[in-house]
């Protein structure tokens, strides 16, 4: 069990077994709740709209699945909401829930913690898990970073005591740090992993292995461990070697590269002088 906040008067036998009731059956729910029950708590439900995907969880953490917002029981310890972002207002406000010591949570990064503000729950929190997530990859979820905001010294208990079970890094953020959180976290995974996918398609172009460039991509992604990401960069923008640049340019096929090698090309080299 992870480090509890020593100031929260709360009954610290509660943290240590909560009853939870998981809305949401993708990537994140999927690892969370599986970090969670690993954890020693007890994941009572699995609700998504899709029945089949409620079970293949629910089975994975020994819990019920239901389609039924109705069906949903309404005394867990805590709600973990971990859908769309445009799915949380209705659910927020729909999910019966009786108790007066319940906590609603999101885990969603870019979203504020008022957006549950309309639930039945008397207290609201925030769990973000800054991590990248795919179903079919295992993750050591006590790696990865956990933000966390609350509504109340009681909802800070119980998603600092839920967070401290699976993560090392246990960090209160509000919402509107934890929207450039995400922000950043965009630019460094999604929009990285999208260069992966061009130079892809570069590659199939003329049917050479993507895997040929799994060692560049590790030592690219090591290097930030020791050196800034300014530090880190090198190549032809740095150095604006147009005779390089133009030569590439003129082997990609399509506009849209063009563009973004071109807009890459004056970013990198106006953050390098």
């Amino acid at each position: 069990m992870g480090t509890k906040s020593p100031w929260i008067t709360v009954d610290q036998s509660t943290l240590y077994n909560m009853q939870l009731t998981i809305i949401g059956s993708g990537n994140l729910a999927t690892h969370l709740s599986l970090a969670l029950h690993r954890a020693g708590h007890t994941i009572r439900q699995v609700y998504s709209p899709t029945l089949s995907h409620a079970h293949q969880l629910a089975q994975k953490v020994n819990a019920e699945a239901t389609d039924t917002i109705a069906a949903i029981h309404p005394d867990s310890d805590a709600y973990i909401l971990s859908v769309k972002d445009d799915a949380l207002p209705t659910l927020a406000a729909t999910i019966p829930i009786s108790r007066p010591d319940a906590v609603i949570l999101h885990t969603a990064g870019s979203v504020p913690l008022s957006v549950l503000s309309a639930s039945q729950a008397p207290h609201q929190a925030v769990l973000y898990p800054m991590q990248t997530f795919s179903k079919a990859r295992e993750v050591n979820f006590r790696e990865i970073p956990c933000f966390i905001e609350s509504s109340d010294a009681h909802a800070h208990a119980i998603v600092h005591a839920l967070a401290a079970d699976i993560s090392d890094t246990v960090i209160d953020m509000p919402s509107d740090k934890r929207r450039k959180l995400h922000l950043a976290a965009v630019f460094a995974c999604n929009l990285t992993n999208h260069c992966y996918r061009l130079a892809e398609q570069i590659l199939e172009e003329d049917n050479i292995d993507f895997r040929l460039f799994l060692p560049i991509i590790n030592e690219t992604a090591r290097k930030v461990n020791t050196l800034s990401p300014k530090q880190a960069q090198t190549g032809p923008m740095v150095r604006n070697d147009r005779t390089v640049m133009d030569a590439q340019l003129s082997l990609l096929t399509t506009q849209r590269q063009k563009d973004i090698y071109r807009l890459m090309a004056e970013s990198i080299y106006e953050d390098s002088v």
